[in-house]
């Protein structure tokens, strides 16, 4: 069980939600959403992803957004990154931390890289040495790490030997994410600890999709084999396009409720995050998707009813 009290919560809405809506969102409606998320206590936003306009282009005006979002101190800027360019575009936009994009499977790598997992893990060798003269943190992530909606279970052995490669980059920081809600409980907790045994000088995060209404509790299990990080989204909005059925990413809301109620200490401001939800979910009905925004808050009491009226004998 984990002995800390406390996690840490990245808003990965503006880059993970919006890039998998129908629509694109006007850049100034952007920076709107983000700069009240910066109001909201995050440490970390997960602002955008420096991809191809042609492969995600919600999200084509990147640069652009980080131009003009607020910058408080205090909140580092997170941004997803496929290859050189991409890394080249973040430290020209001046983000904090980038991370890089790799599958855990070679069919979904091949599907979102066109590659296999270590085609593309070495294809990161060039970016990793130009990261190391610029201020930039790299951190790496692997995708369907909990169940690949074209093989299936992704074996340990296989975790393991992925990891090896980023250590020998010097990556040492790495999200699971569970892309398409294909995890449980005991599966996260499997994979965890596992890994955290092999190397225990790495750091592990969670990025979860409530696909399968799955997510909280894997949030849970993770908490209590030491994960203190993780990823959610604003209203539940989210999904990888290169997926089949993946569904919104947790909601921040539901994340950040939960783990409150259970006297785990977030430092997120669950107000202010309901109320960009609200109007994300109100922008957004069909994309969103979180419980708060239908039940509200435990806290949220009710006039108690009048007696009922007994009816027959």
């Amino acid at each position: 069980m984990n002995n800390l009290n406390q996690v840490n919560i990245t808003e990965v809405c503006p880059r993970d939600g919006f890039q998998s809506l129908p629509e694109t969102i006007p850049t100034d409606e952007k920076v709107a959403y983000i700069n009240q998320m910066m109001e909201c206590g995050f440490k970390q936003i997960e602002v955008t992803s420096f991809v191809h306009p042609k492969a995600v282009p919600q999200l084509k005006d990147a640069s652009e957004v980080l131009e003009k979002i607020n910058r408080p101190s205090g909140v580092k800027l997170r941004a997803l990154i496929p290859n050189l360019r991409g890394l080249e575009r973040a430290i020209e936009a001046k983000v904090d931390k980038v991370k890089l994009m790799l599958s855990a499977t070679d069919s979904h790598s091949k599907n979102n890289a066109n590659a296999t997992t270590f085609e593309a893990i070495k294809g990161f060798e060039p970016l990793v040495q130009r990261a190391e003269t610029s201020p930039i943190h790299v951190g790496g992530s692997i995708s369907v790490a909990f169940g690949c909606p074209y093989e299936g279970s992704v074996p340990i052995e296989r975790h393991i030997e992925i990891a090896k490669r980023y250590e020998q980059m010097g990556i040492t920081d790495i999200s699971l994410a569970d892309t398409t809600g294909m995890a449980n409980p005991y599966k996260i907790k499997r994979v965890v600890e596992a890994l955290r045994k092999e190397f225990p000088s790495f750091h592990f995060s969670l990025h979860l999709h409530n696909t399968r209404g799955m997510a909280f509790a894997n949030a849970v299990a993770g908490f209590e084999v030491g994960i203190v990080d993780f990823d959610s989204s604003a209203a539940g909005l989210g999904g990888c396009p290169y997926a089949p059925n993946a569904s919104g990413n947790i909601a921040t809301e539901d994340l950040v409720h939960g783990f409150e109620e259970m006297g785990i200490k977030t430092g997120i401001d669950l107000n202010r995050v309901i109320n960009i939800a609200k109007l994300l979910e109100q922008r957004f009905p069909i994309q969103s998707d979180s419980f708060i925004l239908k039940a509200g808050k435990c806290s949220d009491l009710h006039i108690a009813p009048k007696e009922q009226t007994k009816i027959g004998n």
